[in-house]
């Protein structure tokens, strides 16, 4: 049965993986041109150009590949994989039309390689509909492939494609994503889809920073390390759906990364050791998971409200002098909490020394007096005392200098806003710089004012000298 045009041109790239569609088709009009206008058509060309590549389109396409025999551009391709991170949905408008289309990507390896599928449209809910986790065994027919952004193949599922959950037991011998889960002390080259478990060493937080589109968004910091802690290994999950992060992640736990990738590690922010990158579709399991408490009795240091999250930051301590930081929805909780009160409060997420009353399962309330636990003033220091960029100062001061403010742009090509003055006690001076949201407590200072910062944080200033730098839960009072 004679070949139609598609499939001669999958059997032709499946030959020559080094020749793309593109180059194909130049090569088809080249022939037309050289035979002569009227001669040829397309198909036409294509038999000769066969011929002169050496291959023979007797063969019939493959009805299902391995994953690492996927070339661009094939068409209604069959492969089977296991699911090793499933990303969210992302909504966009197309260039041409000016409509709203949606896609999503699923992440799929064997025991050779890994490759994307990426769903359109009504497709997108597919892994909802299936109820797909990762480690499933799906297989993925009539997708069509094109390269992506980095020129590898991305199999594109939409109209007649489909995906279905194939059972365990079968023909089809894929890992399990335990059997390809690596320890910290095994991570030595760059590499991508990995899954990863070790240990929590230090607090994780999740910070906001300007992604590559221009939108604000999170990441989660954790620092993992081998059994012994002898290997700490810098891990960042970029773009990250907090309703997704555990609701617990605290130190000593053991947990397993999936779907991450490593890279060599910025020296400016490590040791320059390998660092462990994830995203948005990278999944959580523990292996050992360490309970925080069910409530916690604290002190506020420092508090201040965000009005654009219409959420209120604090500095907190316990009677053991160990310092939290709480995040409290103040659109579920009218209270006015002020340094120096003593709270109870039962969190809906512990990350670390992080602490979130943000839901309608958490609780928080202010408790009488509890001479237990540390007061503000038994935490002040003197300018010469800052030594330590970790952990939260309070100093009483005078300000020395009319305050500096200005708009910067930062790396990511984000406009903040930066201000800064010179304060100083009986031991010395010192810079202090508020970024964002801060920079209106420094910009509203006066020269000659005598205030009290509260929880303020330790930094390296630009030619390395220590400088005072205001947090989301640092306050400045002012002493009369």
């Amino acid at each position: 049965m004679a070949l139609d045009y598609n499939k001669m041109i999958e059997i032709i790239l499946e030959e020559k993986q080094d020749l793309n569609f593109e180059k194909l088709k130049e090569m088809i009009e080249e022939k037309k041109t050289n035979v002569g206008a009227g001669y040829l058509t397309d198909q036409g060309a294509l038999f000769l150009v066969a011929a002169d590549l050496g291959i023979s389109l007797e063969k019939t396409p493959k009805s299902e590949y391995s994953l690492k025999d996927v070339f661009v551009g094939a068409r209604d391709v069959t492969t089977v994989g296991r699911i090793i991170s499933i990303n969210p949905i992302k909504i966009f408008l197309k260039r041409d039309s000016n409509q709203e289309s949606r896609n999503r990507i699923i992440n799929i390896y064997d025991k050779d390689s890994n490759v994307k599928v990426k769903l359109w449209d009504d497709f997108v809910d597919l892994p909802e509909q299936l109820d797909l986790k990762l480690g499933d065994l799906i297989k993925v027919s009539k997708g069509q492939v094109k390269a992506g952004m980095d020129n590898k193949p991305i199999i594109n599922l939409s109209s007649n494609g489909s995906i279905e959950i194939i059972l365990e037991g079968g023909k089809y011998q894929i890992p399990l994503l335990s059997e390809i889960t690596q320890t910290i002390d095994d991570l030595n080259i760059p590499k991508e889809n990995m899954v990863i478990s070790g240990r929590i060493t230090s607090d994780p937080r999740i910070s906001a920073f300007t992604n590559s589109r221009g939108e604000r968004a999170k990441s989660l910091h954790i620092e993992l390390s081998n059994d012994n802690e002898t290997r700490k290994i810098r891990s960042i999950i970029w773009n990250i759906n907090e309703e997704k992060v555990p609701k617990s992640l605290t130190i000593g736990s053991k947990i397993t990364l999936i779907g991450v990738k490593t890279k060599i590690g910025n020296p400016n922010f490590s040791n320059g050791d390998l660092e462990i990158h994830g995203d948005e579709g990278t999944g959580f399991e523990f292996v050992e998971q360490i309970e925080p408490l069910e409530n916690y009795t604290l002190r506020i240091i420092s508090a201040r409200i965000d009005p654009s999250e219409r959420k209120m930051h604090c500095m907190a301590v316990d009677k053991d002098r160990k310092s939290y930081l709480l995040l409290i929805d103040i659109k579920l909780f009218d209270i006015q909490i002020e340094t120096d009160d003593v709270i109870e409060c039962y969190p809906n997420r512990v990350l670390g020394n992080t602490i979130e009353i943000t839901d309608q399962d958490s609780y928080v309330q202010i408790l009488k007096e509890d001479k237990d636990i540390p007061r503000t003033g038994q935490f002040e220091s003197k300018i010469m005392d800052i030594d330590s960029m970790n952990k939260p100062y309070v100093v009483e001061v005078i300000v020395l200098q009319n305050p500096n403010k200005m708009d910067v742009n930062t790396k990511s090509g984000e406009i903040v806003s930066v201000a800064d003055t010179i304060v100083g006690d009986d031991t010395g001076e010192i810079r202090l710089v508020g970024w964002r949201e801060s920079s209106s407590l420094v910009s509203e200072l006066k020269i000659g004012e005598r205030v009290r910062i509260l929880a303020v944080n330790a930094a390296s200033g630009k030619e390395g000298n220590m400088e005072l730098s205001l947090k989301p839960y640092s306050n400045i009072m002012k002493i009369s």
